[in-house]
């Protein structure tokens, strides 16, 4: 059954491993760069306005944050990565939170997908390649969310969309999603996707 998305709460704002919930419903973790429109695409799939706070300083927030849906899930936003004003203090503090998360969890087990989001108009930066790498050597499962869709026009938006689904770096069978928080291009494919390998929907 799906979950109510009238029944979301902030569950947890994990700043070091010992604050990671132990808890056996399944997790999705969203990760990406801190201006590639994480928490947007968040409110937009809980269909909240505000409950994951959008930044006006990319890269500011180093917490691991899970959002309770239903009772039935976790949605884990992860740090954002690849913010060029991030003091080298930051940036560690940044690494070690983000992969104990996913080397020191205690639920690692319940990771259903990692929600990789790319910005379709540049594709996959240096800073995206390292996630996916990182991905690929733990064999971590993974979607590939492409956000900002409507910002290319019809052809530039399929022609980018097939350079980003043939990019070698990716695992064969990987889940390509076109996403537009402006359009809701991707929204219920995404929101499906995920109550699917959640086994709420057959």
């Amino acid at each position: 059954m799906k979950p109510n998305l009238h029944n979301i709460t902030l569950a947890q704002v994990a700043g070091t491993k010992e604050q990671f919930i132990d808890d056996p419903l399944y997790q999705f973790a969203f990760s990406g760069r801190s201006n590639v429109g994480k928490s947007s695409l968040i409110n937009s799939l809980l269909e909240r306005k505000a409950i994951a706070k959008v930044s006006s300083n990319p890269g500011h927030t180093i917490t691991v944050n899970f959002f309770n849906v239903d009772d039935k899930l976790y949605l884990v936003d992860l740090p954002g990565y690849g913010y060029a004003k991030r003091g080298g203090k930051d940036k560690k503090q940044w690494a070690s939170v983000t992969d104990s998360y996913f080397t020191q969890n205690p639920n690692i087990d319940k990771l259903c997908s990692i929600i990789q989001l790319v910005d379709l108009k540049i594709g996959p930066t240096v800073d995206d390649k390292g996630m996916i790498n990182f991905m690929n050597n733990l064999n971590l499962p993974y979607i590939i969310v492409a956000t900002k869709s409507d910002k290319l026009k019809k052809l530039e938006f399929q022609k980018a969309l097939t350079k980003l689904q043939t990019n070698p770096i990716f695992r064969e069978g990987t889940k390509f999603i076109p996403f537009s928080i402006k359009t809701g291009l991707g929204k219920v494919e995404l929101q499906t996707e995920i109550y699917r390998r959640a086994k709420l929907i057959i």
